[in-house]
């Protein structure tokens, strides 16, 4: 597909799609004309980058995490720093966190509604 289809189908402007290229985050072939030719996969992996982006991951720590997404696994890191590993322990920290809000939100919402319905 080509770099506009991707960017609708991802919701992602073309911009950044050229930017992950850039960084190494995604991978293009090209057409004879020298169009940007992207295969399917590409479609879920930008979608696991923005929600790594989302999440407040830099790129160059996506970069460094994104082989761990790919099936099967069986890839080694041996360039894993003690400050990447602290980075990625503070951001899942993080994340957790805001999860353990976002569901007290969900519950209290839920228990709202179902009061409201049954009164």
């Amino acid at each position: 597909m080509r770099i506009g289809e991707l960017s609708a189908r991802t919701d992602t402007p073309r911009r950044l799609l050229r930017y992950y290229e850039e960084q190494g985050l995604i991978l293009s072939s090209r057409c004879a004309n020298g169009y940007r030719a992207y295969d399917e996969q590409t479609v879920d992996r930008v979608v696991q980058i923005r929600g790594l982006l989302d999440a407040g991951l830099p790129t160059r720590i996506i970069k460094q995490i994104l082989p761990c997404l790919d099936k099967p696994r069986v890839i080694h890191f041996s360039d894993a720093t003690p400050e990447m590993l602290a980075t990625l322990e503070s951001e899942r920290d993080r994340m957790s966190e805001r999860i353990a809000f976002l569901t007290r939100n969900r519950d209290a919402i839920a228990e709202y509604l179902e009061a409201v319905r049954a009164g």
